[in-house]
């Protein structure tokens, strides 16, 4: 095993290649990525020993390989680029170590995680109701502009929820609990101010140990942020709810419906409305998997993922009989069966279905690792590699809004994305083979081992 010491010199050397690389590639002649596989994220065949040429921080041409091409050339034989991932559902800035509480929302531990995801390659995330003032003072726009290193921050603000219920504690304490419709138009416009990406919502019970919110709240809540131009995001489990907040004209369902088989009637309500689907399938995975020993638990890609202290955690015989023994086991395994079948019927009704995970909610939800997870459960859940891609590329960037510069790699693009040793066009976890992340046309990151 090498030393710290050696350790300490590759990464440094490491830092000054992709300085190197950084300042050539960010010259006015173009660079031409030689010889590579790109998966563009449209969900078409991959394009096979082709040549990619970048222009400052845009695709300016795809073309058949040629050894006659001009400008910086980057030999990429072998390799496979697609689009950097999209988390439509995450948290950031509240988890630090094995704790999630207010005190370790700071600047430092938000871009922190923000850098973390973008060496999993992941581009952007949006923070799904459970920011705090910090955020709103210049650093969310300074990240959504593409001022900060790491991952683009979009934010939905303060969320929606019920008084003395979940989510309580862990830093939520600036969410907006109203105890009548009547209080609702006064939030929302102090909401409005903030101009978030979506407006969220919590509308179950948590499994019977809150109480939902009131349907004439969170119809005020829908139709006062249409009225402001904002999209409504609820927090969900059972289908009743799902029929219901679709009545009310919710825009996305940001979890899966997980208590029983959605219907054809629903379904199709769903497609006219054109609601988003967000499914997090892996938060339910995670919500049984460490009472056992997931084929991920020593991986060092996962791993590498987690916060000081928590692989100790989630490994102590102790705190796997805990989750093992917990009166919610059983119906957690059923929740994650229920959500993966719901998924394909979804997806096969042709519902915009968007990557989301709710990474960064507490320490066991990891970030970065989440993102490549999720694209595994899409695809045991029925879709096929290039459809889970597309999900946490080109769709999620659709929900965002971005998808005119994001999302896929095509002429007129961004050059954003992933470059993997090995090709996940049949096999999903070959996304976790990051040889190195993109943004903008230079190399910013080697992955993160």
């Amino acid at each position: 095993m090498p030393s710290m010491k050696t350790k300490h010199k590759v990464v440094c050397l490491a830092a000054v290649i992709l300085g190197v690389m950084g300042q050539v590639y960010g010259q006015n002649k173009p660079v031409v990525l030689r010889h590579v596989t790109v998966i563009d994220g449209t969900g078409a065949a991959p394009k096979k020993d082709v040549d990619v040429e970048i222009l400052k921080d845009v695709i300016v041409a795809i073309r058949p390989a040629s050894n006659t091409a001009n400008g910086s050339l980057v030999d990429m034989q072998g390799k496979t680029i697609m689009p950097l991932l999209i988390s439509t559902h995450s948290h950031i800035g509240t988890v630090s170590g094995t704790t999630t509480a207010a005190e370790n929302y700071t600047r430092k531990n938000i871009l922190r995680q923000l850098r973390h995801y973008e060496h999993y390659g992941v581009g952007a995330v949006l923070i799904m109701g459970t920011d705090r003032p910090l955020l709103f003072e210049g650093l969310r726009d300074s990240s959504a502009a593409g001022r900060l290193p790491g991952a683009k921050l979009f934010s939905a603000g303060f969320g929606f929820a019920v008084r003395n219920a979940a989510p309580e504690g862990s830093g939520m304490d600036k969410l907006f609990r109203p105890v009548s419709a009547e209080e609702v138009p006064k939030q929302m416009e102090e909401l409005a101010k903030l101009r978030p990406t979506v407006v969220k919502i919590w509308v179950d019970d948590f499994n019977g140990k809150s109480e939902k919110m009131k349907p004439e709240i969170y119809q005020a809540i829908i139709r006062e942020a249409h009225q402001h131009g904002l999209r409504v995001a609820s927090h969900l489990y059972y289908r009743d709810d799902a029929e219901k907040l679709v009545d009310a004209g919710v825009d996305i369902i940001a979890h899966s419906i997980r208590d029983q088989e959605i219907d054809d009637v629903l379904i199709k309500k769903m497609k006219e409305k054109k609601i988003v689907y967000i499914p997090t399938l892996s938060l339910d995975e995670y919500a049984f998997a460490y009472a056992g020993n997931p084929q991920w638990i020593n991986d060092e890609f996962f791993k590498a993922s987690l916060e000081p202290g928590v692989y100790a955690m989630i490994t102590d015989p102790a705190y796997r009989d805990k989750i093992k023994n917990s009166p919610d086991y059983g119906r957690n395994k059923i929740a994650l069966e229920i959500a993966l079948r719901n998924l394909k019927k979804i997806y096969d009704s042709g519902i915009l279905v968007s990557l989301g995970t709710d990474s960064g909610a507490n320490p066991l939800r990891a970030q970065g690792f989440s993102e490549h997870l999720e694209l595994e459960l899409l695809v045991e859940a029925g879709l096929t590699p290039l459809q889970a891609i597309t999900v946490g590329t080109k769709n999620a960037a659709t929900v965002l809004g971005i998808d005119k510069a994001y999302g896929t790699l095509e002429v007129g693009k961004k050059a954003d994305f992933i470059v993997l040793t090995e090709s996940p066009e049949t096999k999903i976890k070959n996304t976790r083979t990051i040889d190195s992340v993109w943004r903008n046309g230079k190399p910013v990151s080697q992955g993160p081992l």
